[in-house]
Order: structure tokens, then sequence, then C-alpha cells
């Protein structure tokens, strides 16, 4: 079932690509960094392929893959802001957050959000999410566009030179990326596992 989905949704990726050029890809990308699940590993690595067939320049679709994971992460740092904060503030502590956590989110984003938006960003899975936080936490908001931005400038650039170094078989990257967001996913699970636990401990 996930595979059938999987495989529409690279084919539905390749042909509005094909039909859409740079506009396609900047719009799927954001897509993807508004934390709606379009795989990056599949639109950078095939528009990579065409710039092997001489469909594209390889750093207009760097460019245009970067600017679109600005433009999704911006509109999740709003709804972060907008409606994340909002609702944790009044709703929390049915889901064991609590005020204290909001504060201490706030100082490490105060203290650490440039390095950790930055290497979030080259990150699978991660880098999809981070703007939610970040917009719960009221990062300033040019300095988030900054580190948005030249943290997934690499992140396009390595995954269209992949498709580059692959050619045909760009396809195949798609794999190698997928088992390590299925390690992240874990390991993301057993923290928020450990936080639970660690809730539930204190309470009592």
């Amino acid at each position: 079932m996930v595979a059938d989905i999987l495989t529409w949704l690279g084919s539905l990726i390749i042909s509005i690509i094909s039909s859409t050029g740079y506009f396609g890809i900047t719009i799927l990308m954001a897509l993807e960094s508004a934390c709606l699940p379009v795989p990056s590993e599949i639109i950078m690595p095939f528009s990579g392929y065409l710039v092997v067939l001489g469909r594209f320049s390889f750093w207009l679709v760097v460019i245009w893959g970067t600017i679109g994971n600005l433009l999704g992460s911006v509109a999740a740092y709003f709804v972060g802001i907008k409606g994340g904060r909002p609702f944790i503030e009044r709703y929390g502590k049915y889901i064991l957050i609590s005020q204290e956590d909001l504060e201490r989110a706030d100082r490490f984003f105060k203290k650490f959000g440039n390095l950790s938006i930055f290497i979030s960003r080259l990150l699978p899975v991660i880098r999809t999410f981070i703007s939610l936080p970040a917009g719960i936490a009221r990062m300033p908001f040019w300095k988030f566009c900054f580190y948005t931005f030249i943290g997934s400038l690499p992140w396009s650039a390595l995954l269209a030179y992949f498709g580059i170094l692959f050619g045909e078989n760009w396809q195949s990257i798609e794999i190698y990326f997928r088992k390590f967001d299925w390690l992240l996913g874990i390991l993301i699970i057993f923290a928020i596992g450990w936080f639970i636990y660690k809730k539930i401990k204190n309470k009592k």
C-alpha cells in the first residue's frame, strides 16, 4: 500500500516538473517544507537528471529548489506562531507540554536557533518539520529565513548533483534516503517516548 502511494507520488512529481519546469520545482519543494509528504529525494534528483538531458541549468535548479524550501518553511513558521503557540499555551497541559517547556524552547531557539535551523535543513525528516517549533518558539523571522536559505542550499545542490551523477538511474538514490528516514523516525519516536516517560515520572 505504502509502496503504491510512493510510486504514484513519484509519477505525479515527475509529471509536474516535466510540464511546468522550474516553477514546478519551486512549488513542490515549498509543499515539502510546509510539512506535506512531498519528498525532495524525488524532486531534486529528477531535476538533476533533467540537467543531464539539457532541459535545465544546474544552478537554476538549486536556486529555485532552495527558494521553494524557504517559501514553504515560512508558511510553516507562521502556522507555528499563529496556531501552534496559542494551542500549546491553552491545551499543552493535556499533551504533557507545560509553560516551562515552552519557555525552555524559547531559550533554546534564542541561544542555538541559528545553528539548529541550519543543521536541521541538512537532515531528512527533521528538515521538513523544524519550522513549526521555530515559529512556536518565536525565533526572529529574518534570522529564521537566512539560516533556512543557507541550510537548504547545500541540500538542494547535493540532491540535484546526485541526479546528475546517477543519470537515468536517479531513482535508486531514494532507496538509500528512505533507510535514513526510517532510522531518524525511530530515533524521534524514542525521544518522544522518553519525554512522555519523564513527564509522567515527574508528576508521580
